[in-house]
């Protein structure tokens, strides 16, 4: 895999501002269709300004994948992680991923959910980047309702992974149907989805 150029001082924050360019870019037309030439464009930057921050068009869509975690991390998990323990917590995670896949600077919505469908059955290194943010993902609020069995908030004999699943593949379901029909009902039916499901497995 080719590596990004590493840079310093006025270069890493023309790279951050590339990489702002590039998430807005990748959140609507895919990790695919994101190009050093594409982004050139977007960026009003020459392609050869481009190629001294990215090595490659596959060294630029791990970088965006990255530049999004990180802020998945910072807009997600950190101020999540601040709630208290068990049940509000994984709520808090649920809201705050919502909120995410609403932010300004991702104007096509969630750049993973966007990227899923075009790399699951593509092997390289963009798709285990991919993967392996999802996973993350998927253990974090695993944790979060192991964490929530502990304080009894639910059944001793719930399955973390399993109920994390559930929990994403509806947040992902709905991401994507909010999306297409724009109704207006759509969160509200999450919300009643979730409530349901955390009926199921309370102690």
């Amino acid at each position: 895999m080719n590596a990004a150029v590493k840079t310093s001082g006025k270069g890493e924050s023309t790279r951050g501002a590339v990489l702002s360019h590039a998430l807005a870019l990748a959140s609507e037309v895919g990790l695919e269709g994101v190009t050093i030439g594409t982004l050139a464009e977007r960026a009003t930057m020459s392609k050869s300004g481009l190629f001294a921050h990215f090595a490659s068009k596959e060294a630029l869509q791990i970088a965006i994948l990255d530049e999004a975690v990180s802020r998945f991390v910072a807009h997600v998990v950190v101020p999540a992680l601040k709630e208290r323990r068990g049940e509000p917590r994984v709520r808090a995670l649920l809201k705050r991923w919502l909120a995410w896949a609403k932010a300004d600077f991702m104007p096509g919505g969630c750049v993973f959910v966007a990227s899923i469908a075009e790399l699951d059955d593509k092997p390289g290194p963009v798709r285990d980047r991919l993967a392996a943010s999802q996973k993350d993902w998927l253990d974090t609020l695993a944790t979060a309702i192991r964490i929530g069995v502990d304080e009894g908030h639910f059944r001793k004999n719930v399955d973390p992974k399993q109920l994390a699943h559930e929990l994403l593949t509806l947040a992902y379901g709905t991401h994507l149907i909010a999306r297409l029909l724009k109704d207006p009902a759509t969160e509200k039916r999450l919300a009643i989805a979730v409530d349901r499901l955390f009926d199921s497995v309370r102690a």
